[in-house]
């Protein structure tokens, strides 16, 4: 971490910093850091945006997969209680929770740092144009992931995109805009940013916004627009065209299906965009949630070879994978065994087995001294993810999508996999498939929920909502009383 990032971030943190429940965003939200006086050259642009990444970090640590993953059907009670997370999994939210609650104000302060680059980025000294652009493409990027991530979340949101230097009430306090207005500056941040990036390469560990990651993000936003906001064909074209420019990287599905998440193998091939953790600077990420404690005591008469599978030991276990994606994984299927444990107990007599516990075996992190460390990186985009969506994508404009689906079942069931062959049905059928592809290849990456709502089945397929169709507003989150305490001209959803 170079002298002046180091200086610096103190006051980047203090972005849209609240400091009291009953005050609006009120506090000065940056000082001299991001203004005129010093994002000036390009290495103040290089620290203010790796304290945008920072940022980010700290919410895909835990938040980000809570959005995106607890409200589908892949979790349940783990061993050590509920930590108040059923709320999302039986789903029962309501705007006064108070643990957890997840506002969206950490999202807006990453917002703010984009905005700033975006600001001062056109005006500091580079070296080159390519690299300001690519601090551009970079900072628009985020903004749209951002804001894509808040907006399937929330729904109608404000829109932020002056970038914070001073407290004026006018400017930071303001009410909600459509979704439509929300998607279409996502949609204006994402083709712009795939425009500026100078190159369609990696930087070394693939862990910061490149060309090819912008094109995941690219077909995912047009995707939903195409199923979700009545974008029809022509954006799922747009999709698909955005699927095979980040197919021209260098990008590939890996043979084994564990080593994607090894600590050891980050940026790998497979991977178009990570979130970085490492063990010695940031805490455990969310995968900490559903491995078992140091605490746990094992019978005498557990498996042993689940025992072994499950290591050193290092966790908390607030949510489990649920019996009913277990079920669904068949024992010739790579991905089972590397994205869940089962732990049973075995009678030594008849030997009949008790199920025990079940822990998520996907990005276990790092184990260091006898001590597990949850510090693997968190993917959000990569190779398998592009080649489904294309394949959704294919399938909405009357295309065969079997090629793509067929690659990710290759990797999956190796010697089996002519017996798991996908041939090409009707639209419906197709989606189904493709949707149950997703689950096998992307469970617990914080995708499922959004995947469920994309594709409309989340009231299909998701035990807690199945009484509830029809009650639509419950696709979005509440707005909790503390985030509309702090934003007086903010309403809340409607339903809530």
């Amino acid at each position: 971490m170079n002298k002046l990032y180091k200086k610096l971030y103190p006051v980047l943190a203090a972005i849209i910093t609240l400091t009291s429940c009953n005050k609006t965003l009120d506090t000065a939200p940056i000082s001299s850091i991001s203004s005129a006086s010093f994002l000036k050259t390009e290495n103040d642009v290089k620290a203010a945006n790796t304290g945008m990444y920072i940022l980010l970090r700290n919410e895909t640590s835990f938040n980000s997969f809570a959005l995106g993953e607890l409200r589908g059907e892949t979790v349940a009670q783990g061993l050590a209680g509920t930590g108040g997370y059923d709320r999302y999994y039986n789903n029962t939210l309501t705007p006064d929770i108070a643990t957890p609650q997840i506002t969206w104000v950490n999202y807006f302060r990453v917002i703010n740092e984009a905005n700033l680059i975006i600001k001062y980025a056109p005006s500091a000294t580079f070296t080159t144009e390519a690299s300001r652009n690519d601090y551009l493409a970079q900072a628009y990027t985020m903004r749209a992931y951002v804001y894509f991530l808040m907006t399937r979340t929330w729904g109608d949101l404000p829109i932020r995109t002056l970038g914070l230097e001073s407290y004026d009430y006018n400017t930071v306090q303001i009410a909600k805009s459509p979704q439509t207005d929300v998607v279409a500056l996502i949609k204006a941040d994402i083709n712009k940013a795939v425009t500026l990036f100078s190159a369609n390469t990696f930087q070394t560990g693939r862990n910061l916004w490149s060309k090819p990651a912008a094109n995941a993000l690219k077909a995912n936003i047009y995707l939903w627009t195409s199923k979700r906001m009545n974008g029809g064909t022509a954006d799922a074209q747009t999709a698909l065209d955005a699927c095979n420019a980040a197919q021209t990287a260098d990008v590939s599905l890996l043979p084994s299906f564990p080593s994607i998440f090894d600590y050891a193998n980050k940026g790998n091939k497979e991977v178009l965009m990570a979130v970085n953790y490492n063990y010695t600077e940031s805490v455990d990420n969310y995968f900490f949630n559903g491995y078992l404690p140091v605490t746990t005591a094992f019978a005498a008469n557990v498996d042993p070879a689940a025992k072994a599978a499950v290591g050193q030991l290092g966790g908390n276990n607030i949510w489990s994978p649920s019996a009913l994606v277990r079920n669904q994984f068949t024992t010739d299927d790579q991905r089972r065994a590397a994205t869940f444990i089962e732990i049973n107990n075995i009678n030594a007599t008849t030997g009949a087995k008790t199920f025990y516990a079940a822990v998520i075996n996907k990005n276990v992190g790092t184990v260091v001294s006898g001590t597990r460390y949850f510090a693997g990186d968190i993917i959000l985009y990569r190779y398998a993810d592009v080649l489904l969506m294309k394949a959704e994508a294919e399938n909405a404009l009357g295309q065969n999508p079997s090629a793509e689906i067929n690659l990710v079942r290759q990797r999956a069931y190796g010697a089996a996999y002519n017996t798991h062959i996908f041939v090409n049905g009707t639209k419906e059928t197709n989606d189904n498939a493709i949707l149950k592809e997703r689950l096998f290849e992307l469970a617990y990456e914080g995708k499922r929920w959004f995947d469920l709502v994309r594709f409309g089945k989340a009231f299909d397929l998701v035990p807690s909502l199945q009484a509830k169709k029809g009650q639509d507003y419950l696709l979005l989150h509440p707005i909790n009383v503390l985030t509309l305490s702090l934003e007086p001209m903010v309403t809340q959803n409607p339903g809530y």
